[in-house]
């Protein structure tokens, strides 16, 4: 007899019976199979399988192809509304499982449920443009989605404003639906984007490495949980408190208990100094919270926050991966495309561009760009710049040689990361800040600069097989990093410069 399963059984089928008007029939059917079968455990009768076996077998069962599965079910879940219905959460927990096995690889898997889940966002929000809300209520309830959702959904959007995008990628419902109700709603993609990139990262992130730990720890795991009892009941408390008190803070009729307490202990000192420091710090408290909250950072933050958590992803990522005797499927695909361009002209272009990613080239150009920016009173993006180019010389010195290989062409070695890449992703932040600054007719055209010379630079070397490709997209990617660690820090100090004026 298991007393504790029997109780849970019982628990478990009271909360059903008490809630049973507002729970949908599917999950009032899973719930009660769920309190039979724990209360069948819980006489002995029969056992639970061992749950390492079963893991196991899973990821011999799976193997390669849990990168397909995982790729479209990440991709299907916000794409078609079938989040409703597809465990996607589970197949990436599942497929983070396969990785501790050792079956697949888990920063490829990371990056490769991320992209997913940021296309298939993308699609549902072209689908909400085209479609629009008619065709969402209209055909909704044959896939589940009810008007009742849809409303939900919206209060959700309400509620949260800017966070919404964000927060969606952690709530099963409003995940898959929200992308074709921002996209019906007519949200700007470059706006969409960047808050997606973010949860979709971090969630991505989340759900692979619950399985991969799990898998990998699982009888620490289980010692830690033990051990950790007290502390979890702790932490459980303290949040509970914290949720009551805020509750209670939200009732007006308290607030003003509060003001009148506080009213007739005015000449307290210690109260006349609590007041004083809350009325001092009311102002840059608001003002991080409306910059820091994962809906209010403003486009601009959020975009850098972006790109800088993608290329510390692509850098980061393939300083785990590679050794000196590793090459990634990209390095290989880069041999063979360099092969098939393979034209003198071509020869002569590349070893032109190379050089765009030469410190001295980049570091002339920037200091060109700085210049005009002092003399026209753009001082914090002179200095972003300057101080971009600064802190990418800085990493690139300190991971230069993190990895040494024979090159392609087998001359010479190649470190990771490349520093030309690096070096390169500055005609990018050049592009932007003469963006920002200079007419408004040209902005399309410096964005497309910006870019080709960045990308030209970075695979110049790769073409002339003087660099893997692995190479070039890891200091690209320390790059961005780099640029957009600059920005942010220009972004925050211009806020907190107006904030203090």
């Amino acid at each position: 007899m298991k007393p504790v399963w029997l109780v849970a059984a019982v628990a478990l089928a009271a909360f059903l019976v008490i809630r049973r008007r507002r729970l949908e029939p599917l999950v009032l059917g899973a719930g009660a199979l769920a309190a039979v079968g724990m209360a069948v455990y819980s006489t002995g009768v029969v056992d639970l399988p061992d749950l390492d076996k079963v893991l196991e077998d899973i990821g011999g069962a799976l193997g390669q192809w849990t990168y397909l599965l995982v790729a479209v079910l990440a991709y299907a879940e916000a794409a078609a509304f079938l989040g409703l219905v597809i465990p996607g959460e589970t197949a990436i927990i599942v497929a983070g499982v396969v990785a501790g096995q050792g079956e697949i690889d888990i920063v490829a898997l990371i990056a490769l449920v991320w992209a997913c889940s940021v296309a298939g966002d993308m699609t549902g929000l072209l689908l909400g443009r085209r479609l629009g809300r008619p065709f969402l209520l209209r055909h909704g309830p044959r896939v589940g989605v009810s008007e009742e959702r849809v409303h939900q959904v919206d209060r959700f959007f309400e509620r949260h404003g800017g966070k919404a995008v964000f927060l969606a990628r952690f709530v099963g419902l409003a995940r898959a639906l929200s992308p074709f109700l921002a996209g019906s709603s007519g949200m700007p993609l470059r706006r969409f984007l960047p808050y997606d990139v973010l949860g979709a990262g971090i969630q991505s992130a989340i759900l692979c490495l619950v399985g991969y730990i799990f898998w990998r720890s699982l009888d620490r795991v289980l010692a830690i949980a033990k051990q950790g009892a007290l502390a979890l009941g702790v932490t459980i408390t303290v949040v509970v408190g914290l949720v009551v008190a805020v509750r209670w803070v939200r009732d007006p009729e308290n607030r003003r208990r509060i003001n009148v307490w506080l009213d007739a202990h005015a000449e307290n000192p210690a109260v006349r100094l609590l007041l004083g420091a809350g009325r001092v710090a009311r102002g840059p408290a608001r003002f991080l919270w409306a910059r820091l909250t994962p809906g209010n950072l403003g486009l601009e933050l959020t975009t850098l926050l972006a790109l800088g958590s993608v290329g510390g992803y692509v850098f980061f990522g393939y300083l785990i991966v590679l050794d000196e005797s590793v090459h990634t499927m990209g390095d290989r695909r880069g041999e063979i495309w360099a092969d098939a361009v393979q034209a003198g002209v071509l020869d002569d272009v590349a070893s032109a561009a190379r050089h765009l990613g030469s410190l001295p080239v980049v570091a002339v150009a920037i200091a060109v760009v700085a210049a005009g920016l002092l003399a026209i009173r753009e001082r914090l993006e002179a200095i972003v710049l300057a101080g971009g180019l600064l802190l990418t010389v800085v990493a690139v010195e300190l991971f230069d040689g993190a990895v040494v290989r024979a090159a392609p062409s087998g001359t010479e070695p190649a470190e990771y990361p490349d520093g030309s890449a690096a070096y390169a992703v500055a005609w990018i932040a050049v592009a932007v800040v003469l963006r920002r600054v200079g007419p408004r007719t040209a902005k399309a055209g410096l964005a497309v600069l910006g870019t080709v010379l960045t990308v030209a630079a970075a695979l110049a070397p790769v073409y002339l097989r003087e660099e893997w490709f692995s190479n070039a997209a890891g200091g690209a990617g320390l790059g961005v990093l780099c640029f957009s660690l600059a920005g942010i820090a220009g972004l925050l100090t211009r806020s907190t410069a107006a904030l203090i004026r």
